[in-house]
């Protein structure tokens, strides 16, 4: 069988896709192309509404392509596979299978099952009370490449029922992984090749707080994680703030690969409409926790999530937003317009904000954000720094957009914060995953160009 799959949302869905492909492979599929694959697999997202629509448009577009090509089928999982569940059957007949988030662990036997037995149809949606485990393919065999950075999921599902979010609903409640099996996947990853590790969930920072933990603390998994031979960079998302706990906090001043960038979702500035969402920590909150990081790991940057026109949101309220975002400085942010999303608390909070007024808001925001970008990114000119060779860059450009001269080649590389930073090297070697020191000459929007100083080294 050939597959192909495609992705849209969290990086917990990439980690599921990442997962799922290497299990198929495992069995002896081929990865195509979408339109050379016998099933195409899509991993969907309904946290907003716009990947939704992305969604079943995709839908129509793989329905088409499928005609006059009897036995090829699509599987829908994910967040939206949740919500919709076995309707897909009826409005998409070129769907055969829905699963949900919980059931990822059993969808390579439910692929090969659907092959075997054309006119089946299966939709796997039920909850699990536990961390449903799964098998990891063997990455050293069945045409495996091994990335340098790997995610690892070390839970599923959240407990906190924010007003606007749908995730509860359809990824359900808090479950955590056993710590020795997250350790043990930790372990595999470095072995194969692996550098840099993500560890993933919801809400990393309650991780073991719930009935399927082991009684092992997030800051306990990030201490065992980071003593791994082999582990240049440790890295974690998402963070709610309610739920950072000091030793966490400490771990950026204790542990030298713990990378000095944390993703901390602010939603709002406004105490009123904190509270309205249940985010259970105020405007004060938010910033002792910023300086504490700050305290901790004084070269530490942030990055947040903001909603933009949540219900009943005043000018005075969305002020309060742009105040904290310039106080924090926030090196990157990713803003929202709110919507309605089925089943949550904030549908019947009235009156809600008009498309236009979000839409000024959002932009007024994304200009604030820009120019606090561009100060960091500016200030970084003339620094050296080390990073870690991701892949070729978009376009071969120097630090000035010429072409390139003859001979050198553009690579992007990601240092310690996550940045993108474009290096011209000579030769045509593969540079993937390689780690080398260079000096930062000129600032862009929205990455770095640098000159690499001396040789690349590996891990």
């Amino acid at each position: 069988m050939r597959f192909h799959v495609i992705t849209f949302g969290c990086q917990m869905n990439v980690g599921d896709s990442d997962w799922l492909s290497r299990s198929l492979l495992a069995l002896g599929w081929e990865r195509v192309p979408a339109a050379e694959a016998d099933v195409v697999v899509v991993n969907t997202c309904s946290v907003r509404k716009k990947p939704e629509e992305k969604v079943y448009s995709l839908l129509g577009r793989l329905r088409d392509m499928m005609q006059g090509r009897p036995g090829t089928f699509v599987a829908v999982g994910g967040c939206l596979a949740q919500q919709v569940g076995a309707d897909f059957f009826g409005r998409f007949p070129h769907v055969r299978l829905v699963f949900g988030t919980d059931a990822t662990a059993s969808v390579p036997q439910a692929l090969a099952r659907l092959a075997a037995e054309p006119r089946l149809r299966l939709s796997l949606l039920d909850f699990s009370e536990e961390y449903a485990p799964r098998e990891r393919p063997d990455l050293a065999g069945g045409g495996q490449v091994v990335p340098d950075q790997a995610f690892v999921t070390i839970m599923q599902g959240c407990d906190n029922f924010c007003a606007y979010c749908i995730v509860p609903h359809v990824r359900g409640r808090q479950k955590s992984r056993a710590a020795a099996d997250v350790l043990a996947e930790c372990r595999e990853w470095l072995g194969a090749g692996a550098s840099e590790l993500t560890l993933l969930g919801q809400n990393v920072n309650s991780y073991g707080q719930d009935a399927a933990g082991d009684g092992t603390s997030f800051a306990e998994l990030l201490y065992r994680v980071a003593e791994l031979p082999g582990l240049r960079r440790l890295r974690f998302t998402t963070s709610h703030p309610k739920d950072i706990a000091p030793e966490v906090i400490r771990a950026f001043a204790e542990l030298p690969v713990l990378a000095p960038h944390l993703h901390l979702p602010l939603q709002s500035g406004s105490d009123r409409i904190l509270a309205l969402m249940g985010r259970k920590y105020d405007r004060a909150r938010y910033l002792e926790i910023v300086a504490a990081l700050r305290e901790a790991r004084p070269e530490l940057t942030l990055s947040t999530d903001l909603i933009v026109g949540f219900p009943t949101e005043t000018e005075e309220e969305f002020g309060e937003t742009l105040s904290v975002v310039e106080e924090v400085g926030f090196e990157s942010s990713f803003f929202f317009l709110y919507n309605d999303r089925p089943g949550v608390r904030s549908v019947k909070i009235e009156p809600k904000v008009s498309e236009a007024v979000k839409t000024r808001r959002l932009l007024e925001l994304q200009a604030l954000q820009d120019g606090l970008t561009e100060k960091a990114y500016a200030a970084l000119v003339g620094t050296e720094t080390e990073i870690m060779y991701v892949g070729r860059s978009r376009v071969d450009r120097d630090a000035e957009g010429s072409a390139l001269a003859e001979g050198l080649t553009s690579w992007a590389g990601r240092d310690a914060w996550g940045r993108v930073v474009n290096v011209a090297v000579s030769g045509d070697a593969d540079l993937t995953g390689a780690f080398a020191r260079v000096k930062i000459e000129k600032a862009k929007k929205h990455s770095l160009t640098a000159t690499q100083l001396g040789a690349t080294w590996s891990k």
